[in-house]
């Protein structure tokens, strides 16, 4: 057999695919109608690092972060569409189409420095902002699926195709379409705030954009000849990595796409088990599922005649039946008498929508005022979350108050308000002392409360570790009493998720030390 040389190979099997009808059209209609300098000039032009794109990326993502705090979508399309991050990412996919090393740098270069001074900008206004709560439209851009796939694939297709004949006013619409500065505006929020989930969730929405748009210009580039000098082995490179990737990002997009699915079938089955059991004279108003509880948390409010009121906990049962795994259910139930009217439904809802709240402010006043009293401090000093539903308070010293007691009023308080979080930060002081038995390595009830009142400490004192006299980091065979005591201490703390120490041994009583203090 014969030895070809590449380019004699490459000869070869261009006139094998010359003779293919199909191939000589797609040359002769599709390839041969562009001219691919004049668009590869364009793209190049517009792709690299520049003062202006920067400014413009920083100008787009600063708008869109406002809108984004004020929930205004109105303001946020304003941000996609000075927003000039898709010129880069189609730089990117022209430059894996043709195996250009150099551009696929610089386009990138772009990208990154663009990115980062979006999100370093938007975090530093978030920061600025008296604004901080997440909007619905933050919230909307931290769950990605395999229709955000969808949506970055038909769109970079049709800017794609726009850049190469010529017809630049539709990149316009691909830039709403594709809403790249919005996920980077919330990355810049999950920053500013410390918000992990909104971070990680926006930061996943951006990347899913940006390489579904670059390997779409990618696939264009490729049918209308850009790259047709390349190799097979090239091509075939090509191929397999748009495969492998697009493969990758759709699978657990899909399964994103699944589950919030599977949470509206929920939804629905909760309104539909509702709306069966309390009949069509009643009516379903308000139903909020919370899917990050465990378990889930639904929350209800129906109007229904007092005839057909029905016991809570009896509901819970038949509604977990439903599903097939446990809920938590917390229904407010509107009472009609009999007679009234759809008019009379709404007064009636309002009213107690009202009394509701006005009962709710009062036990938030009265809980501030009992906290700031067994803390010691006034109740405006009180730190209330009503969305999270937690109160804290750093305690004031009271006169002859160990650390025990300020736990014993944190518990106190706690079974008060039993379906709100109580914190109460003692101040600075000794923990309580540890005693044993004579001879003896284990913990009586009063030894067990001693270290979890200190391991209770150390959290509110936002310490994660307490130093454990006679605890050695390579216990021997044989350990000495001191050192079985300490194990025993210790085995408490790492329950409590508080780090144990070693430190040097005591006598039958231990005191725990904080970690600070061990460095003194």
């Amino acid at each position: 057999m014969p030895d070809f040389s590449p380019q004699q190979a490459a000869s070869l099997m261009q006139d094998s695919l010359d003779r293919v009808p199909l191939y000589r059209w797609w040359r002769s209609h599709i390839v041969r109608s562009i001219d691919h300098p004049a668009v590869v000039e364009k793209i190049v032009a517009e792709s690299g690092w520049s003062p202006r794109y920067l400014f413009m990326t920083m100008m787009s993502a600063g708008i869109a972060v406002l809108g984004l705090l004020l929930s205004s979508p109105a303001v946020v399309i304003g941000a996609m569409l000075i927003s000039p991050l898709m010129s880069p990412i189609l730089g990117l996919g022209f430059s894996l189409a043709l195996f250009d090393f150099g551009e696929m740098r610089r386009a990138l270069i772009a990208l990154a420095a663009g990115s980062a001074c979006a999100v370093a900008f938007t975090a530093l206004i978030v920061l600025m902002s008296p604004l901080q709560a997440p909007t619905a439209e933050i919230i909307a851009r931290t769950r990605p699926n395999l229709f955000d796939l969808a949506v970055a694939l038909f769109a970079a297709l049709a800017g794609t195709f726009a850049i190469i004949r010529g017809r630049g006013d539709t990149v316009v619409g691909v830039a709403i379409a594709t809403a790249l500065m919005p996920p980077l505006a919330v990355v810049g929020y999950g920053v500013a705030t410390g918000n992990l989930p909104v971070l990680g969730g926006a930061f996943a929405l951006f990347v899913t954009n940006f390489v579904t748009i670059a390997l779409s210009a990618t696939v264009m580039a490729r049918f209308y000849g850009f790259g047709h000098a390349l190799s097979s082995q090239q091509s075939w490179t090509q191929t397999v990595v748009l495969i492998l990737v697009f493969v990758g990002m759709a699978i657990p997009l899909g399964l994103s796409l699944k589950q919030i699915a599977t949470e509206a079938v929920t939804v629905t089955q909760v309104r539909s088990f509702l709306t069966d059991r309390f009949g069509s004279d009643a009516r379903v108003t308000q139903l909020d599922v919370n899917f990050d509880a465990s378990p889930i948390a639904v929350r209800s409010v129906v109007i229904t005649p007092r005839a057909k009121m029905q016991r809570t906990f009896a509901l819970q049962g038949e509604l977990q039946q439903r599903l097939g795994q446990p809920v938590k259910l917390q229904l407010d139930q509107v009472l009609l008498e009999p007679g009234a009217g759809a008019i009379d439904a709404q007064r009636e809802e309002l009213r107690q929508a009202g009394d509701a709240a006005a009962i709710e402010n009062a036990r938030i006043a009265a809980l501030a005022r009992m906290l700031g009293l067994a803390a010691g401090i006034s109740s405006d000093a009180v730190t209330i979350d009503r969305d999270h539903r937690r109160a804290s308070a750093v305690a004031a010293p009271l006169p002859g108050a160990t650390v025990a007691a300020y736990r014993a009023l944190e518990q106190r308080t706690h079974a008060d308000m039993g379906d709100w979080e109580i914190a109460i930060t003692p101040p600075q002081g000794p923990l309580p002392l540890i005693t044993f038995a004579d001879d003896a390595d284990a913990l009586d009830a009063g030894a067990r409360e001693a270290v979890l009142t200190s391991a209770w400490a150390a959290k509110r004192w936002n310490m994660q570790a307490l130093a454990v006299p006679g605890l050695v980091e390579s216990p021997p065979e044989r350990p000495t009493l001191s050192q079985r005591r300490a194990a025993a201490i210790a085995a408490i703390l790492r329950d409590e998720r508080v780090t144990p120490l070693s430190a040097p041994a005591a006598g039958q009583s231990f005191r725990l030390i904080r970690s600070e203090e061990t460095t003194q």
